[in-house]
């Protein structure tokens, strides 16, 4: 791979944004920046805001490198605005970014296709918190529908809980989910182009992997390879594909998957725009195959052609 992007024209680095996830994708698009500038790019960095065709025709961009995360930047508002001015741009499309954004849709697509996700509920304020609970196993995770980093995420063990954790959520999104907690062990594989990178196994010291372990903590540990045998990671790696796939993503992603109490597999979520920063799971996959992060940000660019 050449250290040179002659053939992308003029990039747009669309960063920042409006959503919660704001902090993370400065970090993110402050990394992705650095690459192409090394990469000899001819790029301008844009920190997304309300006006943002405004934005695009002002600084005239010939293709787009997507790095918002969230509600806003991942979730098919900001692909629709670039498909309709004719950009091309990084990553998954209109509807697959609003589908792998909605954990909830994803989740009743997959049982639909016969994939394997942990038993869920929808929480609204009149649920039936020890019924749900009940049939959830006696411990839930609940999650807005519609955010990452696991923002607004926690925790039930009764039903008082429960009732908690919705209020929790719905301070963020109006649709909440509440799943199983699965007592394995946590996975994610990074997908570029048609193909899985090695898997990566997380190991968070916190309760959960939650914002703060993801992004800030140096106690989080990351295992890559992940320690399966080979069956086992290319078992993961195509339920990995077969996720990704089933949304009809596109150029690169990022599969979690967890294990349940039996060691199965189970699909938690896929996200289009995942982290670029420096705990960020898809460069430290890339590592492991030998792609600097230079090369990472030019192959992603490249799919997008």
């Amino acid at each position: 791979m050449s250290k040179s992007v002659p053939t992308f024209g003029k990039l747009g680095l669309l960063y920042g944004g409006l959503s919660s996830e704001r902090e993370i994708s400065l970090m993110s698009g402050s990394e992705v920046l650095a690459a192409l500038r090394n990469l000899g790019a001819d790029v301008t960095a844009i920190d997304v805001q309300d006006n943002l065709i405004e934005q695009l025709l002002e600084h005239r961009i010939e293709r787009a490198f997507i790095a918002l995360h969230g509600p806003g930047g991942e979730d098919g508002t900001v692909q629709g605005a670039l498909q309709y001015l004719g950009i091309p741009y990084t990553g998954s499309g209109v509807m697959a970014s609003a589908l792998a954004m909605d954990k909830l849709r994803c989740k009743q697509l997959w049982r639909g296709m016969g994939l394997p996700t942990a038993d869920f509920a929808v929480l609204q304020e009149n649920s039936d918190w020890h019924g749900v609970l009940e049939a959830l196993g006696g411990s839930a995770v609940v999650k807005p529908a519609t955010e990452g980093s696991s923002m607004g995420m926690s925790i039930a063990q009764s039903a008082e809980q429960l009732q908690q954790a919705w209020q929790l959520a719905s301070q963020f999104d109006s649709g909440v989910l509440a799943e199983s907690k699965l007592e394995g062990e946590e996975y994610t594989v990074a997908v570029l182009g048609e193909r899985p990178l090695p898997s990566i196994r997380i190991e968070a010291a916190s309760t959960f992997y939650d914002y703060q372990a993801k992004y800030f903590s140096d106690k989080t540990q990351y295992f890559c390879p992940s320690g399966l045998s080979d069956r086992r990671e290319g078992e993961l790696a195509e339920l990995a594909i077969s996720a990704f796939r089933s949304l009809d993503c596109r150029g690169w992603g990022r599969v979690d998957v967890m294990t349940d109490s039996r060691g199965d597999f189970q699909i938690l979520e896929v996200n289009t725009v995942p982290g670029m920063t420096s705990h960020s799971l898809v460069p430290m996959a890339a590592r492991a195959e030998g792609i600097a992060f230079d090369h990472l940000v030019q192959a992603i660019l490249e799919e997008s052609l």
